[in-house]
């Protein structure tokens, strides 16, 4: 195994549909446990990423015993632990795990998938876990932490803090050039497709990141959900208000005002959201 105490797990996510892909990247890039993670969105690229890039024929192969075209038994990936989809278009992933289960020193197997009626083949074929999707942080970090075990190693994390001070930063791709924008600058975060705009005092920011990644991830600093289109930061709220046939609530006051809609079944929430958050800050005076 890869993994030492500097390291971490060397990490493959395979997935053919690509918003999957980058929301089970970007959440294993948040465990301190994991190193490197490399991506495929296929089960070719994936072997040849395997393999060093080494030219893999599958000669038809469906199933059933692996074609000799394919590595030795003998090889050793550098990679640790594989997480994979089920349902993908030519060789699927029971039967890529099938496939390194010819390895004498095999890499771990997590199938992640939205179906939950091939667990038993999964578990057949030798997978360690079985996560079924929208994938949820928490378990995610149980299965890697499962798999340390199973190994026999352990890589020491530091306990994730909550504090004021602990100011996320996200990586914004533009035009060939890396911002980084801290999260206490953005005032709301707007869904576009598979992407999030981030809006912030200074303009905003389109991330490859969905949605419900982020807000799962900033529950906790003060963002709380009002739409399915959109993300805010609590604190910034300065009015609810009833406006036509739903609530609104604008952010901020003066020339930077901005009015953004609120749905009803996150009407209740965000009342008592409110409500608690203004208890607590009274409470520390």
């Amino acid at each position: 195994m890869n993994t030492s105490e500097n390291d971490g797990l060397v990490v493959l996510a395979v997935d053919d549909e690509e918003p999957a892909l980058m929301e089970l990247a970007y959440l294993l890039e948040q465990d301190q446990r994991v190193g490197t993670v490399l991506r495929a969105s296929d089960s070719i690229s994936a072997l040849r990423i395997l393999t060093g890039g080494d030219r893999v024929d599958l000669g038809g192969f469906a199933g059933g015993t692996p074609p000799a075209g394919l590595p030795a038994p003998a090889k050793q990936s550098d990679v640790d632990v594989l997480f994979l989809d089920i349902r993908m278009p030519g060789l699927d992933g029971l039967e890529l795990a099938n496939v390194l289960s010819r390895y004498v020193i095999p890499p771990s197997v997590v199938f992640v998938t939205a179906h939950d009626d091939r667990a038993v083949e999964a578990f057949d074929v030798g997978a360690v876990d079985y996560l079924l999707k929208p994938l949820r942080p928490e378990r995610l970090y149980a299965s890697l932490s499962r798999i340390l075990s199973s190994r026999g190693t352990t890589v020491p994390v530091e306990p994730a803090t909550d504090e004021e001070g602990d100011d996320e930063v996200i990586p914004v791709e533009l035009a060939g050039t890396t911002k980084l924008v801290q999260r206490s600058t953005v005032r709301w975060v707007e869904a576009q497709g598979d992407y999030a705009r981030l809006h912030t005092t200074e303009g905003s920011h389109l991330v490859r990141i969905p949605l419900s990644v982020l807000e799962e991830r900033w529950s906790d600093a003060g963002f709380v959900r009002i739409h399915r289109s959109y993300l805010v930061a609590l604190p910034l709220i300065t009015e609810l208000r009833l406006a036509g046939s739903g609530y609104v609530v604008r952010l901020g006051s003066g020339p930077d005002v901005a009015e953004l809609p609120v749905s009803r079944r996150h009407t209740r929430e965000l009342k008592d959201r409110l409500v608690r958050s203004t208890k607590q800050a009274w409470g520390r005076r």
